[in-house]
């Protein structure tokens, strides 16, 4: 006698079919990505930065007022504030050939330095790139440059009034002779530096004079020679102002000897400031140039 085994429906559905496909895994979510750590304001740092030049500032105000509270010739610091903050309510006035504003004077100041500065590197680096290249011409030119570099940059504006009967063209030549011996120098020893494996290499792949300079020199020499430029802009803005107290015309070499000559010390002081503002400006604009295609690091 057989008998028969009935499973409930729910018993049936229980059981696993052995034939049937596995059901996929559920996929793990990936873990979140790691919060970076905060790093915490460095206010040591920031005080450090700023707190010493506003003591050293502040030391150099403190020390002038007081050697001129007393003082009826020369201005005090308020007083030469006062001065200050009128002359820039209108610095880019202008009433007359001979009388603009201090805007003005520096403007005109700066188109000299970047005229002659200008010609100075047009000529000043690639006979820097020569001299360091070619020993034969080093050793012909290099009298010449230690001779005429030490000369006072003022001892050539005659020569430039002789040549050019104009003062504008003569300032402009006495920067360009003053700014391009630091070129040459720095140039020239760059390239005297560049390591002489890098030269075997390009005269074994038998590489043109062109490449040479362009592929392999002026990479490594690029620093050397931003830091005759930089000596070159920062003797020329120098040597413009005193160039201009003795030529005349518009700039602020001019204006300060102007202001002697009106014998108003205050703005005398308020362009001395400007100067060594515009000259520390011009000064870390090149610094960041030279930081940008350095390669110490």
């Amino acid at each position: 006698m057989v008998s028969a085994v009935f499973h409930s429906p729910l018993e049936s559905a229980a059981v696993p079919d052995a034939t049937a496909p596995a059901a996929p895994a559920p996929a793990e979510r990936p873990a979140p990505p790691p919060k970076p750590p905060r790093v915490p304001f460095d206010w040591r740092a920031l005080w450090l930065a700023v707190l010493p030049p506003v003591i050293g500032f502040g030391l150099l105000v403190g020390i002038w007022g007081l050697l001129t509270q007393n003082s009826t010739s020369f201005p005090t610091p308020a007083a030469t504030f006062d001065a200050a903050v009128k002359l820039f309510a209108d610095p880019f006035y202008s009433k007359g050939p001979n009388d603009q504003g201090i805007g003005w004077n520096v403007l005109n100041s700066l188109q000299r330095v970047a005229l002659g500065f200008g010609m100075a590197a047009a000529v000043g680096i690639p006979l820097g790139f020569m001299l360091g290249r070619f020993t034969f011409l080093a050793r012909m030119v290099n009298p010449l440059v230690s001779l005429l570099r030490p000369v006072s940059p003022l001892a050539w504006l005659p020569i430039g009034l002789l040549v050019f009967k104009a003062a504008n063209p003569a300032a402009i030549w006495t920067i360009f002779i003053c700014s391009i011996w630091p070129m040459i120098i720095n140039t020239a020893v760059g390239v005297q530096r560049v390591p002489q494996d890098y030269l075997n290499v390009a005269r074994v792949l038998n590489l043109s004079e062109w490449k040479v300079i362009t592929k392999i020199l002026f990479p490594a020499v690029l620093p050397y020679m931003l830091t005759g430029v930089r000596l070159s802009v920062g003797t020329a803005w120098l040597v413009i102002v005193a160039a201009e107290m003795l030529t005349g015309g518009v700039g602020i070499g001019f204006w300060v000897w102007d202001e002697w000559n009106n014998l108003n010390v205050k703005h005398i002081i308020v362009a001395i400031f400007v100067i060594g503002v515009v000259g520390l400006l011009l000064e870390q604009l090149l610094v960041t140039i030279a930081r940008r295609f350095s390669y110490d690091d």
